[in-house]
């Protein structure tokens, strides 16, 4: 597929890109290259391979979601620089 300079500069105001008259004619050939490399893709034969997502197969290892209340509150407690009844406490902020 050919890509003349109208198509490119087309293609630079959609992306909104800033693109000169020269550099948007060195821009034609490489673009007509990709589309190229493109259709080559497409002639090849997929048929009976299966979609992948990675070169080898990926299995995520999940925790249960389980609802707990954390049981650790005096631990963080620990780390507030001021506390009161079990909550952070911080200046006030807003008069």
């Amino acid at each position: 597929m050919s890509v003349d300079t109208q198509t490119v500069k087309r293609i630079a105001g959609l992306a909104r890109i800033a693109i000169t008259d020269e550099h948007a004619a060195r821009m034609a050939p490489e673009l007509g290259q990709i589309l190229g490399w493109i259709e080559m893709l497409g002639e090849v034969d997929t048929t009976g391979v299966e979609p992948m997502t990675a070169v080898i197969p990926n299995h995520l290892r999940l925790r249960d979601d389980v609802v707990n209340d954390g049981g650790i509150r005096d631990l963080l407690m620990k780390n507030a620089p001021q506390g009161e009844h079990g909550f952070f406490t911080v200046p006030k902020v807003i008069e």
